[in-house]
Order: C-alpha cells, then structure tokens, then sequence
C-alpha cells in the first residue's frame, strides 16, 4: 500500500468514526444501506468474493438466490461499520437492550470456577458489539488481539477504540501474543478469538462445508497448554435492532493422540460448530477474502470468477467495495503468526 493510499485510508476511518456517530441514527442506517446497494450493484470483487464464498455454503442456490443473498450480506456488513463506529457513543443500556446471547452460563458458570475460556467465534454479524456487551453487561473482561495494520496510525487507532470499549488488546506480532494468551487463560481469564480464517497459511486443515480450509490452530493449542475451556460462539442479526448470538457446547481436548493430532480434531469440531451457525445465517457471515484451499492455490476457483486479493480491510464506499477487505483486528491467533493479510 502506498503511503499516500495508506493516508487515505486512516482519514477515511477517522472520518467514519468522526462522522457516523454524530448522525441522527435513521440517517446513518439509512446511509450504510445505501453504501452497501452501491457497492453490491458495481459487482466489484468484494461481492463476488462474498458471493463465491456463499455459493460454497448453500450450494444448491441459483443464481438469483445467491443474488439476494450477497445483497443481503453487504447490507449486513455495512451494518457491522455502522454500528462499530457508533458503538463509542452507545450506553449501558442501549448495548443491554440491542444483544441477546442463548446459553451465555457456558461461558459464566466456567469462569466462576476460576478455568479460563477461549471464546472463538466466526466473522458473523458483529463481534465488537458482542465484546462490548460482554464487558458492559456482563462485566466481563477479555483479552483479544489485533492484526498490524497499514499506516501504524490505523493500527493505533483501531487499538485505541477497542480498549476505549473496555478490551485489552495485544499486537498480533508473530507468536508474542501466544504467551500473554496463555498467562491470561491460566489466571482465569477470558480471550476472545475470531478464528475462521487463518492468516499465516500455516493452519489446520479442515472440511468446512464438503471442501478442505485452514483455520488457525491457536484456540485449540491455547485450550491444550493452559486447561482453558474451548467454546465456540455464533452471532447474528434478528431484526432492525436486536443481535443474537450462541454459545455452543465446548469443544473438549481429546483423551488420546499427539498435540498434532488433538489439534487437528479440536479445529475441526470448531469448524463444524462455525458452519452451523453459517449456514443458518450466511447473510451475516461477513467472509469478503478467499477462505478456501482451492480458492487459495488457485487450482479449482468458485462459480464467482473475482480477480485478485487486496490487503487492505475496511468498510465498502461507492466507487472502491470492489476491495475485498476485512475487518480490522480480526483475531487468528497461534504459536506462529504473520502480520499482514
């Protein structure tokens, strides 16, 4: 990324966090939902990304039904930029009344006990606001962590607004962030990773919807080195102003097997626990990358033909969603980690 994209790219963000909090809300809703059509109607590679990685999850959708669906989904996904930029200026009881999450004790009577938990959850509706509600709620503290990115200022500012919403992040720098992990879910502690993509091009392999992916091995090798209970989690929008979520039965270290062979078990049983809520919901899975290892290698493509990758994350704009982009922060962590997308 050039220098003077990387600039445009912090002022854009500044802006949206300047800017989009201040709106009246129906005003801002009613923009990111305009944001979202114009980017879906440019057919840019953004949407056809999102639109190949779906044809995968409902394989048997025609055209028009996959149509709709990442219509949908960009609308979902503006909707994450919405409210993550608005989240600042949102009150106790604004996030109280706006999230509720099935089977929450999992997670609430494990920690009672004094064990730590990994939370690990997809890129499903909007996972700030599940983390806001969890410390505001809750009163829940966690840990997570942070990809690099491009300028540092972008880096810094991301950082800044997730401690702002009561988070401690660590940098995912290699496998520094490993050991803090570790120390946080021996203490009791609660980490919270978004583990369905993994960057390093080092991860576990696995079926995830009849075709093999990699996902990162570090919930399930945290879970083996510390005695942290593994929990899966699934989010999804309802309606106009209700989020909910689930949190699934724990994915246990099996009895038996070398530490390869129990991580490789434990990550697939996450990804089966992601593909379920998914495929339930695949309008909110917020997927704009190539996931898949054929996707990856190039050597067997979608229906959806898109062209290259940008590095780039950020919300879709009129003119430039063609990016295909992440969020910022995304959590794929593991004892061996690279920095950038």
């Amino acid at each position: 990324m050039s220098e003077v994209r990387e600039r445009l790219t912090d002022a854009l963000y500044g802006l949206g966090w300047s800017t989009v909090k201040k709106l009246p809300e129906p005003v801002a809703v009613a923009l990111g939902r305009a944001v979202a059509d114009a980017a879906w109607k440019r057919r840019g590679k953004g949407v056809l990304r999102l639109e190949a990685n779906l044809a995968r999850v409902v394989p048997d959708a025609g055209p028009e039904r996959l149509a709709a669906l990442s219509r949908a989904g960009m609308r979902s996904y503006t909707r994450y930029w919405t409210e993550s930029f608005r989240l600042p200026a949102w009150s106790r009881e604004r996030v109280r009344d706006s999230v509720e999450i099935e089977d929450i004790d999992l997670l609430t009577d494990t920690l009672a006990t004094g064990r730590g938990v990994v939370l690990a959850l997809p890129h499903l509706a909007n996972w700030d606001l599940a983390g806001v509600w969890a410390t505001r709620v809750l009163g829940v503290p966690f840990t997570t962590v942070a990809e690099r990115l491009k300028p540092e200022s972008l880096y810094d500012r991301f950082v800044a607004y997730r401690e702002g919403l009561g988070m401690e992040v660590l940098p995912h720098t290699g496998g520094s962030a490993f050991g803090a992990l570790a120390r946080r879910l021996r203490a009791g502690g609660l980490v919270c990773l978004v583990a369905d993509r993994d960057l390093a091009e080092s991860g576990v392999e696995v079926d995830f919807f009849g075709h093999r992916a990699r996902m990162p091995a570090g919930p399930a090798l945290l879970a083996q080195q510390t005695g942290a209970l593994l929990l899966p989690a699934t989010l999804w929008y309802d309606d106009a102003t209700m989020m909910r979520g689930r949190v699934l039965p724990p994915v246990e270290v099996p009895g038996t097997g070398t530490r390869a062979e129990k991580t490789s078990v434990m990550t697939q049983a996450m990804a089966d626990a992601f593909a379920g809520g998914i495929a339930e919901h695949p309008e909110d899975w917020h997927m704009l990358q190539r996931l898949w290892t054929a996707d990856l290698d190039g050597s067997s493509g979608p229906r959806r033909g898109p062209g290259p990758e940008s590095s780039r994350p950020g919300p879709p704009r009129q003119g430039a969603a063609q990016q295909e982009s992440s969020r910022p922060g995304s959590c794929d962590q593991g004892p061996s980690r690279r920095e950038s997308r």
